[in-house]
């Protein structure tokens, strides 16, 4: 308990530390009368005037199959997608990638909230090119590409947890998913379940899954991976690292199948275990409803923007919740 309560003074010491050479600093910047004033810039507003918490909370949604008729729990319609879409967009969410989210670096608007769009298992109802190599209608890319078309700032961009032969096969479609801002990520070559294989055979799936993309797509990063079913394998480490035939493989991030919303980038997250939130064919507990509801009830607990990528601010009392290498970039107020 002294150690936690030296940790949080520490803590308290720097961050005020922080605030009052940021203020020393634009006292002695301030140009004088007889100074030509710099071209006009649009600066982000006060943190304070937009309630803005960058250690809040970020949904992260799951999704599979999305069509008409779903025989999955965890699939739904186009209808519902949308709706979701529209939810999102008017409670002040705005879509980012998982590689933004866990690294921290999410340029959002000042007062929006970020949230990260992830698709298992990488099937033509996510996407499906026509002839014309255009996303085909009613699929979940052309849905969120027509939505971000009639909602200005809402970026259609999410993350694909691919498997190998993504898309029913067509080499088209992950290069499209690059070339448009789209990230991809590693579901294994078979969606195994890696709890049945011994270390050779999880490090083979991981492998051969690399390589499918990497063919397809060689200057994409694949950064992160989503577990099949939510079960790591045996060895968890094997989650994070290995190597199969001569070719090694990491990621930094590993994303499981449950249930509720991730901790913010600037916090103690566990990169090797980032929760994700169900979006389904009925309601269940602790789906995209329940916690939209929640975050929606509760917004001082949701990660909202300040609108300037270099800072981090947040309620001064928060602080004792923020990652100890990211006090330099604090602005508590």
């Amino acid at each position: 308990m002294k150690a936690r309560t030296m940790m949080r003074s520490v803590m308290a010491a720097l961050l005020l530390g922080t605030t009052a050479t940021a203020c020393a600093s634009t006292t002695a910047t301030t140009p004088s009368s007889t100074t030509a004033p710099p071209p006009a810039t649009i600066r982000p507003p006060d943190p304070a005037s937009v309630a803005a918490n960058e250690l809040g909370s970020v949904p992260i949604l799951m999704y599979h199959r999305v069509e008409n008729d779903p025989a999955s729990e965890y699939d739904q319609t186009p209808a519902k997608f949308t709706a979701e879409l529209d939810r999102l967009y008017r409670e002040g969410y705005r879509p980012t990638t998982l590689a933004h989210y866990i690294t921290g670096t999410m340029d959002l608007a000042a007062g929006t909230h970020p949230v990260v769009l992830t698709f298992d298992d990488s099937t033509t109802t996510q996407l499906a090119l026509t002839a014309t190599g255009d996303p085909a209608p009613g699929c979940a890319v052309a849905l969120l590409e027509d939505f971000a078309t009639q909602h200005p700032g809402f970026t259609a961009t999410a993350t694909f947890y691919v498997n190998n032969d993504p898309f029913a096969d067509d080499p088209r479609a992950l290069p499209w998913l690059a070339r448009h801002g789209y990230e991809i990520g590693a579901h294994t070559a078979t969606h195994a379940n890696l709890s049945t294989l011994d270390a050779a055979g999880v490090q083979r799936e991981f492998v051969q899954n690399l390589r499918a993309i990497k063919t397809a797509v060689p200057d994409a990063p694949v950064r992160s991976m989503a577990l099949p079913l939510g079960v790591y394998p045996r060895d968890h480490a094997l989650a994070t690292g290995g190597s199969w035939d001569g070719t090694p493989y990491t990621f930094d991030s590993v994303l499981l199948v449950g249930a509720n919303p991730a901790s913010s980038p600037y916090t103690a997250v566990d990169p090797a275990a980032i929760p994700r939130i169900r979006s389904g064919r009925s309601p269940v507990q602790f789906d995209s409803t329940y916690w939209l509801d929640y975050l929606a009830a509760h917004p001082d607990e949701r990660y909202t923007s300040d609108g300037d990528p270099t800072r981090i601010s947040f309620p001064r009392a928060l602080a004792p919740t923020l990652a100890p290498a990211k006090v330099p970039a604090a602005q508590p107020y």
